[in-house]
């Protein structure tokens, strides 16, 4: 599968194509809090943080420094505009690549982040590297071993195929970064509101803010979204979409 960059198109629409409901982020930093390390303040790595969707939020949930290192020029730029915070700074740089001292983090989040990593081994290393002994490691991922029943599937059957592609297995994974010296925790199951009616999931979607979607045809795209507006049609009274998502935690050893 070819590689989904960033600077083309992504970085134009990721922002609203990606955001989530007020509970929805209140929920995930609840999640996050609930398997960090006790204590704060907390230096936290928001690695792949894109527009910064959580970078700031991570700033005021654990009282300290956040780095949010972003591969993408463009992206990086959107955040730096639209999320900056004092307590948070925008570096260049990728999970192969962190421009941070050796323990230097109490938490590394990478959320829906690993399937663009082609080198996991070498991430395993480097985050190993960055972060604290005690410290830990949150993956927000989709798992191809446990794959969830989410809702476009049902409306652009390529998306799931092209998932299970791209997407880590579990079991490897979790040995990769056994061997970079991280100990498994836990898979929570994360309850995720992703939109409050089927009409403003439609328009979320039409954004076409997911990197699934740079793999799919043009025939797949327009055929989903005939069935899916068709779906719309029929909606009387608003029907929010609920996903479960999994959040994988390790500690550094």
């Amino acid at each position: 599968m070819r590689e989904v960059n960033y600077d083309e198109r992504q970085h134009l629409v990721y922002a609203r194509a990606r955001a989530l409901p007020p509970e929805t982020m209140t929920e995930w930093l609840r999640a996050f809090a609930r398997y960090a390390p006790p204590g704060r303040p907390l230096t936290v790595l928001d690695l792949g943080s894109g527009t910064g969707r959580f970078t700031p939020l991570l700033a005021g949930e654990f009282g300290g420094p956040v780095y949010g290192v972003e591969p993408s020029d463009r992206m990086r730029r959107v955040a730096e505009e639209k999320a900056a915070d004092p307590a948070v700074t925008y570096l260049d740089g990728s999970a192969t690549e962190i421009p941070l001292p050796d323990a230097s983090c109490d938490v590394v989040l990478l959320f829906l982040v690993l399937h663009h990593v082609r080198d996991h081994r070498a991430a395993a290393a480097e985050i190993a590297r960055v972060l604290r002994p005690g410290g830990r490691l949150l993956i927000r991922s989709l798992f191809p071993d446990r794959m969830p029943e989410l809702l476009w599937y049902s409306y652009f059957p390529g998306a799931r195929l092209v998932d299970e592609q791209v997407f880590p297995r579990l079991d490897p994974l979790l040995e990769i970064f056994d061997e970079a010296g991280f100990d498994f925790v836990t898979v929570d199951c994360v309850q995720e509101r992703i939109a409050d009616s089927l009409s403003d999931y439609a328009d979320r979607l039409r954004l076409r803010g997911s990197s699934t979607f740079e793999r799919l045809t043009e025939e797949e795209i327009l055929s989903g979204f005939a069935a899916l507006d068709a779906a719309v049609a029929t909606e009387r009274e608003p029907r929010p979409v609920d996903e479960e998502s999994d959040l994988l935690v390790l500690t550094r050893r």
